[in-house]
């Protein structure tokens, strides 16, 4: 069977961003090339784990080149602050990604596969070494669409500045199990599930 591919070679935007109130988020990540737009959903923990492995992959690249290749440092605010562009269809709810460097390109070649229903399915991010091709084509994943994008290493730094401003934004933790906290109360597991003041 075909898989449908959702493919930006050079998108004008890659970004990662919400829609609801914290506590009922629905995390997307989407891109846009001129009119078009391709908006798939993920979970907070699949934006938590990119950008984590969109940075150790960056710092590899930036190593094993001997500060060659043109890696800006890690950004601490993202230059994109926008919401997400209208209109927000969800193309698919992602499962496996795969993160790449292609240094014919000097770009990040991000795969995400949409998720397959097994019993078993699990969210895969795979960090392949850097200094390597792209993976395009080279595991067979069990999923019907994918959605590729290859941004460059600048773009892939201000993504991440980005995804982790948006998990920073979310509910703050319980101070005794961490937990979110929902703004009508928490009953916190570790009261033996009764309620108590937070000081």
């Amino acid at each position: 069977m075909a898989i449908l591919v959702h493919r930006y070679e050079s998108p004008d935007r890659f970004v990662a961003g919400t829609v609801g109130q914290p506590g009922e988020r629905t995390f997307f990540l989407q891109a846009r090339e001129g009119n078009r737009i391709t908006s798939v959903v993920v979970e907070k923990q699949q934006v938590s784990v990119l950008a984590e492995h969109l940075d150790r992959v960056l710092n590899e690249v930036l190593r094993r080149s001997g500060a060659v290749t043109d890696v800006p440092p890690p950004q601490k605010t993202p230059d994109d602050t926008g919401p997400l562009d209208a209109p927000i269809t969800e193309e698919f709810r992602v499962g496996t990604m795969t993160i790449a460097w292609d240094p014919s390109i000097s770009k990040i070649v991000i795969e995400l596969f949409s998720n397959v229903d097994d019993d078993d399915s699990e969210v895969d991010s795979e960090l392949p070494a850097a200094g390597t091709a792209a993976p395009e084509g080279s595991e067979e994943v069990d999923a019907d669409e994918v959605f590729v994008v290859k941004i460059t290493a600048s773009y892939a730094r201000n993504f991440v500045a980005r995804a982790q401003a948006l998990i920073a934004a979310g509910r703050p933790p319980c101070p005794f199990c961490l937990q979110p906290l929902d703004p009508d109360g928490h009953v916190c597991p570790r009261a033996n599930g009764y309620r108590r003041p937070l000081f």
